[in-house]
């Protein structure tokens, strides 16, 4: 069926919409090798033959949705130029190409979504549509009232005050204590860097929960398949909000 190529791309994950409609202008894509520049030109992705920057677009497969309880120790990217460690290394034999929904950090262990779905990928990103990620942190020193309240508020990240933060100090131990923390973008380090804006760095971090997705016992290192039923309650998240180019 022909679709826009900016969805088509977009689709394959390697660009956002409004980045593909860029790619295109700049003559950087082709169709059956003639280079295209208007926007608005179709295609259909199991006939044609797509190129972005001279490399072929992957055929057209099944959609897949994969849950990773991602382990400490390696990094949330499809690839590292210095050979380091990466989550796609538990994929090696996987029969699709997926790539994560966001990312977590180097020593950050818990749920992950891998995908071969692009849009629907940018959708559960996006800011704007308020998907809840949730988080377990262990931090230094027991934070006060007043601590708890900075985060509730939101902290400046770069410059740019973030959205609120739900916090609730779940148990202590000794000279540390375990929050949990429900946010709904995910800046760079975000709860890192906002633990040590409060005083509290951290110790240990794990993503319980994102969206509607749990670890539900999956240990460090595995993962599944999403039941078709998990596959629409995550689509019903974004349902109601729907980004401005996901038409």
């Amino acid at each position: 069926m022909p679709l826009r190529l900016q969805k088509i791309i977009a689709d394959a994950g390697l660009a956002s919409r409004r980045e593909a409609e860029r790619l295109i202008e700049a003559g950087k894509v082709s169709v059956n090798g003639v280079v295209v520049r208007k926007l608005g030109t179709t295609a259909d992705p199991r006939t044609d033959t797509i190129k972005v920057k001279g490399r072929r677009l992957p055929p057209v497969r099944e959609k897949v949705y994969v849950l990773f309880n991602k382990p400490r120790g390696c990094l949330t990217t499809v690839r590292d130029d210095r050979n380091r460690k990466t989550v796609m290394d538990y994929f090696k034999k996987f029969p699709v190409r997926l790539f994560p929904v966001g990312r977590l950090d180097f020593n950050t262990q818990g749920v992950l979504l891998l995908t071969n779905d692009g849009e629907l990928a940018r959708q559960l990103l996006d800011p704007r549509n308020q998907v809840e990620r949730t988080y377990q942190v262990k931090v230094h020193g027991i934070p006060d009232e007043r601590d708890l309240q900075r985060l509730r508020r939101g902290v400046t990240l770069d410059g740019v005050r973030t959205g609120p933060i739900r916090v609730t100090l779940d148990r202590t131990t000794g000279r540390s204590c375990y929050l949990t923390l429900v946010l709904t973008e995910g800046k760079y380090r975000h709860i890192k860097r906002a633990c040590e804006q409060v005083g509290h760095p951290v110790v240990k971090l794990t993503r319980t929960g994102f969206g509607n997705l749990t670890l539900s016992g999956l240990p460090a290192g595995a993962f599944r398949l999403l039941t078709p039923r998990e596959v629409k309650r995550l689509r019903r998240l974004i349902h109601a909000r729907p980004a401005p180019d996901a038409a």
